[in-house]
């Protein structure tokens, strides 16, 4: 089986293809872009993609989100939650006075604001925290230090020169797993919809927001999106703690296919 993940090796996605699949035989493919990984995954190119979704911190990562909505055979099969531990990797015999930039990928640079803003530092962003890494090791700047994982200074043999340097202790991502065609799984017990509104007036998010709740069924997360076809259209991202087969949640579909509303399954796991 192939799996496909935000590269460099290195990575979180790298460390979270390696904890939620632990076949020995699967074959890990690192791509430049998360676009990259649905249109694989899409074109049959690889079997499944493990992408982030959600960060306790910075919240949701929206261009995972366009991507579920761009590669319509695209479905979540699974997800999993990933502890994120950010820390200062350098070259060897390198002091933290010494540091004029950080570098790393915007993500990793939001989460750690408050350590950058203490070294008074420039930062510079990379498609990836591996990809600052390699260039690091390219370019031999002692004068650089690089935010990323304790797995990339292992496989890449940088000296970690301060550890859990992120603002908020409580880190965590949250990486779904795509597949290609549609997913419900029997035993599912959470709901990912699209919901796409059949026009935009006052209260309308209020009026979806009331099936739900009248069938009391609980919405964990709420993500709004442009529609990309007009400027303040909006669709939204769903889930639901429940699973696709339940009756409850076949009758929250269909109530709102009723309203006129276009609901859009995005895996039930």
């Amino acid at each position: 089986m192939k799996i496909g993940y935000l590269g460099p090796q290195g990575t979180f996605s790298e460390e979270a293809s390696f904890r939620y699949f632990s076949d020995a035989t699967i074959k890990r493919i690192p791509f430049p872009t998360f676009l990259d990984i649905f249109e694989a995954v899409q074109e049959g190119e690889i079997d499944q993609g493990i992408v982030p979704i959600e960060n306790s911190i910075e919240g949701t990562v929206s261009v995972v989100l366009d991507g579920l909505q761009i590669y319509s055979d695209v479905f979540i099969q699974g997800e999993m939650i990933l502890d994120i531990e950010q820390h200062l990797l350098v070259l060897e015999n390198v002091e933290l006075e010494t540091l004029k930039e950080i570098w790393s990928h915007p993500q990793p640079l939001a989460q750690c604001r408050n350590f950058i803003r203490n070294l008074n530092v420039k930062t510079r962003s990379f498609d990836s925290t591996v990809a600052a890494a390699h260039e690091l090791i390219r370019s031999q700047n002692k004068s650089v230090g690089v935010i990323g994982t304790s797995w990339a200074a292992e496989k890449l043999r940088l000296h970690m020169l301060a550890s859990n340097i992120h603002d908020f202790p409580e880190n965590h991502t949250r990486f779904v797993i795509v597949r290609k065609g549609e997913y419900v799984s029997e035993d599912a017990k959470k709901t990912m919809l699209l919901i796409t509104p059949s026009e935009e007036h006052p209260g309308v998010l209020v009026n979806i927001l009331n099936v739900f709740s009248a069938l009391e069924l609980n919405l964990t997360w709420l993500e709004s999106r442009p529609t990309k076809k007009r400027l303040g259209e909006y669709q939204f991202f769903m889930k639901i703690e429940e699973g696709l087969p339940s009756e409850r949640m076949q009758k929250a579909v269909r109530i709102l296919a009723l309203y006129g509303h276009s609901v859009r399954v995005l895996g039930s796991y």
